[in-house]
């Protein structure tokens, strides 16, 4: 038994089957632990590059693909890893998973080809990629909307912290260990975060309360979450509605009054075929609003934060790998700051207006014209330059939890993830085709800094046509 299951005997649950402050500050450690592990193993080939490239002889297209990778594995996941979230929960999920993380480390660190480096990058990929989703799907049952903002950017920051560790601190232990004895390590700190996750999350109930069962029922008439006109609810949802007991009332046989938790055989609330797909959430106007930013601006953030970034000061504005490994680290200090800056003002700025998809609307241009100051300063453009843009770039980490919100609880899981997979299927894309854009150009007679310019200047165009998209189409969550 887990503590908070313990909690839940003790009746540190609220009505509602939100958790209290202590056991949920220690069940977001446990998450945070494992989203840290994944951010530095995410983030370790722009660290890794020089070397990775001097022994297995890579081109800028194999890098990208080699980062990409992890990617790729972990966009694989995502739309089956939702329906496993809202059916199995996300303790019994994330276990499963960190699991094959452990195996793919291990991989990595044996191997003497490309094609096996790229083949334990994509298993690592596919084993870490419920770290984000899972923790953020637990917490829009157990926290309160304010806090699932806060909680969703306290993980990105903790996100930050794994990539600053995969900067200088790997840099400075590679000439004790080499690069291979580092993912021996990785795979040491995955399974003390299973621990912690298998102690501290509790298990998973489809209904865990009648007042939460009774309030993710859409009234028999109402505006479809997904957009579009009213809907008459199946019968399956009023015959649920219509059977949920008051709360204090005794069992229909006699007995005690009924807890605020009912355990799930109780009371099970009917769910239609078609709910149990992803047809809501791919209908969903919103969801469609979103998704190009997801896939070029936030996708292209993380692309280049994990890789790009290194290999431009390097080649680009001729950093050595040490100069590179300290710029890679003070982008990665700044974007944790920002990510807990983010924390701390998203319940002030909710109360006063200030919602994710405005927030958005006045961010990403920001971060646009700081992309393509960059791309124009070229060799002049130093870690400084890229620090500027990610942060500006950041206000994007808002639209994850706006997202999940625009459902019903009973599909977070499904929206995050259909979500989560838009992003990372833009990182690969962003990230493997930067580098084939960079050896194409090459290959006319470009300079390797018109080059990097020249692909850069490709991405820019992406992400202006996204954030047009989503400035053209009117759906708000």
């Amino acid at each position: 038994m887990t503590l908070a299951d313990n909690a839940v005997q003790q009746n540190e649950w609220s009505q509602a089957g939100r958790l209290d402050s202590k056991i949920g500050a220690l069940l977001f450690l446990a998450f945070a632990a494992a989203y840290f592990c994944s951010a530095l193993v995410r983030a370790i080939t722009a660290t890794l590059s020089p070397v990775l490239t001097q022994d297995f002889a890579l081109q800028a297209r194999d890098l990208g693909l080699l980062a990409g990778g992890y990617f790729l594995g972990f966009a694989a996941m995502q739309l089956p890893l939702g329906g496993w979230l809202d059916r199995f929960g996300p303790k019994r999920v994330i276990l499963y998973f960190l699991s094959m993380a452990v195996l793919g480390c291990l991989a990595f660190s044996v191997a003497s080809s490309f094609a096996w480096l790229l083949a334990a990058r994509v298993l690592v990929g596919m084993g870490v990629s419920a770290c984000l989703m899972a923790p953020l799907t637990g917490f829009r049952r157990w926290f309160e909307a304010p806090m699932v903002l806060r909680a969703n950017s306290w993980m990105l920051m903790t996100g930050s912290l794994g990539m600053l560790a995969s900067t200088l601190p790997v840099q400075w232990l590679m000439p004790l260990t080499g690069w291979r004895p580092l993912f021996w390590i990785l795979a040491a700190m995955i399974v003390l975060a299973m621990v912690a996750i298998a102690w501290l999350v509790p298990h998973w109930n489809v209904a865990p309360t009648l007042a939460t069962a009774r309030a993710s029922l859409p009234p028999e008439r109402a505006v479809s979450p997904w957009g579009g006109p009213a809907v008459k609810l199946a019968p399956t949802f009023v015959a649920s509605r219509t059977a949920l007991p008051p709360e204090g009332a005794g069992l229909a046989g006699g007995g005690p009054a009924l807890r605020p938790l009912v355990p799930t055989p109780v009371v099970s609330v009917s769910v239609p075929p078609h709910e149990a797909s992803y047809a809501p959430i791919w209908r969903s106007r919103y969801f469609r609003k979103m998704t190009p930013l997801a896939f070029f601006n936030y996708g292209g953030l993380v692309a280049l934060q994990t890789l790009w970034a290194g290999p431009w000061l390097v080649k680009v504005a001729d950093y050595s790998a040490l100069q590179a490994a300290t710029g890679l680290f003070y982008i990665n200090a700044a974007m944790l700051v920002t990510f807990w800056g983010w924390g701390m003002l998203n319940p002030w700025l909710a109360q006063r207006g200030w919602s994710a998809n405005r927030l958005i609307a006045w961010g990403v241009p920001l971060s646009l014209a700081i992309l393509a100051l960059n791309i124009l300063a070229g060799a002049a453009t130093g870690w400084l330059g890229w620090a500027l843009f990610c942060m500006a770039s950041s206000v994007m980490g808002l639209a994850q939890p706006a997202v999940g919100m625009a459902f019903p609880a009973a599909l977070a899981g499904r929206a995050l993830s259909g979500y989560n997979l838009m992003i990372f299927s833009g990182i690969f894309v962003v990230q493997w085709g930067i580098g084939l854009l960079i050896d194409a150009f090459s290959a006319t007679g470009l300079s390797e800094i018109a080059s990097f310019q020249l692909a850069m200047a490709v991405f820019l165009c992406c992400c202006i046509a996204s954030y047009g998209y989503f400035l053209s189409v009117n759906a708000d969550n």
